[in-house]
C-alpha cells in the first residue's frame, strides 16, 4: 500500500450556488424588496463581523454566466456552524426566490507534499494558521472549480509512491508561486464529504489571470494526466451595500 499523503486541516468550507427566479421577484412591491434586501444586508454583516475577529470568513459574488447567479461561500471552526448558518440563510425571506444550483462542502486543508522535516507543531506556525484560517479577499472576482485526481490504468494518482507525487506536486506548485500577488487560492479537501476530492477557489482584481494560471497548469504533469476537472463558476464580488439595485 501507498504512502498516504497527510493533512493539515482548518476550517470548514461550505459553497452554496443559487439561481434567481427573476420572475417572481419583479411581482415584489418597492417596501417588500426594501425589507428583503435589508434582512439580507443584515446577515451579511454578521457575516463580516465574525471575519473580523478571524472566527471565520466568507464571500459573495454575482457569478457570470447561466450555471448560477451568486455564490456565497462561508468558512467556520466546525460543520455545526455550517449547518446553522445554511438553516439560518434558507429562513432568509431572499430564499423564497432563490434557486439551489450547487452546493459543495469541504475543508480547508495543507498536505505534507511539499512540508521541511521540523519538531515544531505546525499548527502554531504562523504561516500555516493563515493557510488554514484564511482572510477571504474582497477581491474583484472569484473562481471556483471543484477536482480529481485520477484513477484510470496507468494515469493513477494513487499507485504512484510518496516520492515521486512529492515531485510532480513541487512543480506544479511553481506554477502557483509564479502567480503571487496576481491571484489568491483556497484549496479544500473533500474526500468523502462530497463528489470531488478538491474545491479551489480563486480570487483576484483581473479575471484574465485565472485563464493565465490554469491554463499553464494544463501543460504541467499532475494536471496533464492526473487531473479531473468539474465546472468553472467565475464572477463579480457583490458588495452588500450594492444589493437593492442588484435584485431590482
Amino acid at each position: 500500500m501507498n504512502e498516504a499523503a497527510q493533512t493539515l486541516d482548518g476550517w470548514y468550507s461550505l459553497h452554496l450556488l443559487y439561481s434567481v427566479d427573476w420572475p417572481s421577484l419583479r411581482l415584489l412591491e418597492k417596501d417588500e424588496m426594501e425589507t428583503l434586501v435589508t434582512e439580507l444586508q443584515d446577515f451579511l454583516k454578521r457575516q463580516e463581523e465574525v471575519h473580523d475577529k478571524k472566527e471565520g470568513s466568507y464571500a459573495f459574488y454575482n457569478i457570470t454566466g447561466q450555471k448560477a447567479d451568486l455564490i456565497l461561500w462561508m468558512l467556520r471552526p466546525t460543520i455545526d456552524e455550517l449547518n446553522a448558518l445554511e438553516l439560518e440563510f434558507n429562513k432568509l425571506q431572499i430564499s423564497d426566490f432563490l434557486i439551489p444550483a450547487y452546493s459543495y462542502v469541504s475543508i480547508i486543508e495543507l498536505s505534507n507534499y511539499l512540508a521541511k522535516e521540523s519538531d515544531e507543531d505546525p499548527y502554531q506556525n504562523e504561516y500555516v494558521k493563515k493557510r488554514l484560517y484564511p482572510e477571504v479577499p474582497k477581491s474583484r472576482y472569484i473562481c471556483f472549480y471543484p477536482m480529481d485526481k485520477r484513477r484510470q490504468g496507468e494515469d493513477n494518482w494513487y499507485m504512484l509512491d510518496m516520492e515521486k507525487r512529492r515531485e510532480l506536486m513541487r512543480s506544479h506548485g511553481m506554477i502557483g508561486r509564479g502567480y503571487a500577488g496576481k491571484v489568491k487560492q483556497f484549496i479544500t479537501g473533500s474526500v468523502g464529504l462530497d463528489e470531488y476530492e478538491w474545491g479551489v477557489t480563486l480570487f483576484s482584481d483581473e479575471m484574465l489571470q485565472f485563464k493565465k494560471l490554469i491554463y499553464e497548469m494544463r501543460f504541467d504533469e499532475v494536471s496533464a494526466r492526473y487531473g479531473d476537472f468539474g465546472d468553472f463558476y467565475v464572477g463579480v464580488h457583490l458588495p452588500a451595500d450594492s444589493l437593492l439595485s442588484f435584485f431590482r
